[in-house]
């Protein structure tokens, strides 16, 4: 959290956009006097403001009054009659403090020595223990970000040259790609590096359409996918990978231990040795040890990923699109699925599309500048001609000789020759119509029209049946590749082939191991499941 002063204050409130409350000029000298800023003395906010945000008060004209913490948003604050407004913090008159003399970002890595050497000592104390107590060959993971960069400097510091592991999930900027090269040949360092398949992402569009904040298939399918191929073929018994993991990134970062096993990629132990740096202690430890970095920092970017990824904000795509020959490829993906499904224009302009469920500040800012509810500019008045496939069960349970009986229907037929294999995971014989109507394992039974029907003696077990077929389809219709499920068996009955999971059912115990997390069916669009 950044917290301003008065000195500061004075310098952003001008160009301000978020985060500052608008006085009412009555109420500046109870301010001044150390009072807080009650309601009434509000008369405008940013939107964005949230009870428990660090906030600038301001007047109309932008002059810098005080500093606070609010606890109200900004709608309660504009609209309130009474109650505490602003808790403030600075708030005394103050003349400018103008600096006259020239400063470099090596006059303050100079004065923050102690600091940067501080945090370093412990980093690398760190990787060494971690080391000395796992048993796997170590590695760094390398994304051509700042942070991943930061943690392979410091592997070297302690004196190690470790492999360096790079997924190009295909949706890398050209830069980071050459970045990452040349950061290995220059330390002689050893790269592996793995794709993610050539239509990984495009490819699967499709089924999934656009990643959003609150529904990253992509992750899966382009970046652990490749992972976890690349950690089975070089690493077989596992490693231990050092992550440029920080918790100020994230609230879920922020609760995440320092050393962690991921279950979506079987083998990884991850480690962070700047899990309690933040961006400056990033920065000035670069700008120390005098690295070349990723280019795309100086064109105002703060993060380096896949230059389509719903994380960014809408002036970040802005420097993307000046500057990248990648994005008329994402930008006409959206106009087209814009069009196909009957969205707004302002779906597209205002990147609603990074969102499945808009959070309370976007859904204000957007009826603020648009007039209108995120909900009629996220809504399709078409159907695409194809997609993915959902599910419906019928309501209720019918009795049956054996207890219980479910019914459910697929929103579309399948193609059973091939979901007949996978179905061998659910038992040990799957029966087969001479005629390839229907296949059935045990009490449960799928016909290629796509209707189901699943028995058993009690209700929990007819239901866990039906939702393992569930996840057998989308694995047979679905699979975008990533090997997950292929790595989890461990009789190798699964494999890929061509972009896809293919088994071999006589090689199947049918010991369900390859049931757990898998992008095609985590990720799908669940709003017509029933």
């Amino acid at each position: 959290v950044f917290i301003n002063r008065m000195q500061s204050a004075m310098r952003i409130s001008k160009v301000m956009t978020k985060g500052y409350v608008v006085i009412d000029p009555a109420a500046i000298k109870f301010v001044q006097e150390s009072k807080n800023l009650m309601a009434p003395g509000v008369i405008d906010a940013s939107p964005d403001v949230k009870n428990g945000d660090e906030v600038v008060i301001i007047t109309k004209e932008r002059v810098a009054i005080a500093t606070g913490t609010a606890r109200m948003s900004a709608e309660e604050m504009i609209s309130s009659d009474h109650g505490m407004a602003v808790r403030t913090k600075w708030y005394k008159p103050e003349e400018s403090a103008v600096i006259d003399k020239e400063n470099s970002w090596d006059d303050a890595v100079r004065t923050n020595e102690n600091v940067i050497f501080r945090r370093r000592d412990e980093a690398i104390a760190f990787i060494k223990k971690t080391i000395a107590q796992y048993d796997k060959p170590a590695i760094v993971s390398f994304s051509g970000g700042k942070d991943s960069l930061t943690t392979l400097l410091l592997t070297l510091d302690a004196g190690l040259k470790l492999p360096v592991l790079f997924v190009n999930t295909g949706l890398e900027f050209n830069e980071t790609v050459e970045h990452v090269h040349d950061v290995c040949k220059r330390h002689d360092l050893q790269l592996i590096e793995e794709d993610a398949p050539t239509d990984a992402f495009f490819g699967n569009l499709v089924q999934f359409g656009p990643p959003a904040k609150d529904y990253r298939w992509c992750c899966k399918t382009n970046k652990l996918g490749p992972t976890v191929a690349a950690i089975n073929k070089n690493f077989p018994k596992g490693c231990l990978s050092f992550i440029g993991q920080r918790k100020y990134e994230s609230e879920a970062r922020h609760n995440k231990p320092r050393v962690w096993v991921n279950p979506w990629t079987p083998g990884q132990t991850g480690a962070s040795p700047i899990q309690s740096w933040n961006s400056i202690h990033v920065w000035f430890y670069i700008f120390y040890k005098k690295e070349p970095f990723n280019v795309w920092y100086t064109r105002g970017l703060d993060r380096i990923g896949c230059f389509l990824c719903p994380a960014s904000d809408l002036a970040e795509f802005d420097i993307v699109a000046g500057n990248s020959d990648r994005y008329p490829q994402w930008d006409a993906y959206l106009n087209e699925y814009m069009e196909s499904r009957g969205l707004p224009k302002e779906w597209k302009d205002y990147g609603l599309w990074r969102w499945k469920k808009a959070p309370q500040s976007i859904k204000e800012e957007v009826q603020r500048v648009t007039g209108k509810d995120v909900s009629e500019l996220t809504k399709q008045t078409k159907s695409p001609e194809k997609g993915p496939i959902s599910m419906k069960v019928q309501e209720g349970y019918s009795p049956c000789v054996i207890g219980y009986s479910i019914e459910a229907a697929l929103s579309r037929p399948i193609d059973l020759d091939r979901l007949a294999g996978f179905m061998q995971a659910l038992g040990r014989t799957v029966e087969k119509d001479p005629d390839g109507q229907w296949a059935s394992v045990d009490y449960i039974t799928i016909y290629r029209e796509g209707a189901i029907i699943s028995k058993a003696s009690v209700e929990q077990d007819a239901r866990t049946e039906i939702e393992r077929l569930f996840e057998l389809v989308i694995r047979s219709e679905q699979c975008v590749g990533c090997g997950l499920c292929a790595a989890r068996c461990e009789q190798h009955a699964l494999y890929m082939k061509d972009g896809r999971v293919e088994i071999n059912p006589d090689e199947c115990i049918w010991c369900k191991e390859c049931f757990g997390p898998c992008p095609a069916l985590n990720f799908r669009n669940t709003d017509d499941d029933m």
